[in-house]
């Protein structure tokens, strides 16, 4: 069976994905525009781990008949015949299946909302909230192949999510959100806060721009990794890379994610495939 590598690059938008030009990621395949079933983290991933994919918005088709499509999907990913959708339920749980095909599952988050306390845990063999907001580096140490289990590896990266910034100290504090928070407690927005940062002022367009390239950059740093990562997977690796979501940066008034509706915040990129040396 082939092992499987999914990264969810947080808060991700297409652009800004194909602004970075990535010369590792697009190894594996060429780059898609495609569409979250959500604008924020915790609603997105829950849908992934169902097994669904960031969608394409086909027109004239039944939604059934595309989710019965995306379960097929999962006997090319491992090299299991005949996968369907009754191999998913009643748990309609992706690592529920892949511990029963004979993985094992291995799952590194870097937001607070995905911790190992929260459902999107459950069924993982082995699963934990990085100590760093931008530690793609260790998550990529914590990947090894030994003996003949195959390996689900499913890794939430931070880079890409606010601040964007690979040292995180350089923006403005927004309340709530800003880097990753390890007691949440600590953190309960408080009624008359939430939206409202340090300077107490909405972001102007100047940096609106700013924050856009400074995910360029997260997005170009990551792909660099991800060279490092091909080399430690044997041939026989099945890559998925994609975003939960994308993100606003000054359009139509909007900044960031999430009680946002507007086509930015589902548009991800989506790469998928065998190692391609």
């Amino acid at each position: 069976m082939n092992h499987i590598i999914w990264m969810i690059l947080d808060s991700c938008r297409y652009d800004a994905f194909v602004a970075a030009e990535p010369q590792n990621f697009t190894k594996i395949g060429g780059i898609e525009k495609r569409y979250s079933y959500a604008s924020w983290t915790a609603p997105s991933h829950y849908a992934y781990l169902m097994g669904m994919m960031p969608h394409t918005s086909p027109v004239g088709v039944f939604a059934s008949t595309v989710y019965q499509g995306e379960f097929k999907k999962w006997s090319e990913r491992t090299g299991v015949k005949d996968l369907t959708f009754k191999d998913f339920v009643p748990q309609l749980s992706l690592v529920k299946r892949m511990n029963d095909l004979g993985y094992k599952t291995v799952g590194r988050v870097s937001l607070p909302v995905l911790n190992p306390t929260t459902a999107i845990a459950r069924y993982f063999d082995d699963y934990k909230l990085m100590e760093n907001h931008n530690d793609f580096k260790g998550m990529i140490d914590d990947i090894e192949f030994s003996g003949e289990q195959p390996r689900f590896y499913f890794l939430n990266l931070g880079e890409t999510h606010y601040p964007y910034m690979l040292k995180d100290d350089a923006l403005p504090h927004i309340s709530g959100v800003h880097g990753v928070f390890k007691h949440l407690d600590d953190f309960v927005i408080h009624e008359g806060d939430a939206g409202k940062y340090d300077a107490g002022n909405f972001f102007t367009h100047p940096e609106m721009q700013r924050l856009r390239e400074q995910q360029i950059t997260t997005v170009k740093y990551c792909d660099q990794l991800f060279g490092e990562l091909i080399k430690k997977c044997p041939e026989n690796t099945w890559f998925i890379i994609t975003a939960d979501h994308g993100e606003l940066f000054g359009e139509d008034g909007y900044f960031g994610h999430g009680p946002i509706m507007h086509e930015k915040t589902f548009e991800v990129p989506f790469i998928e495939g065998l190692i391609q040396r």
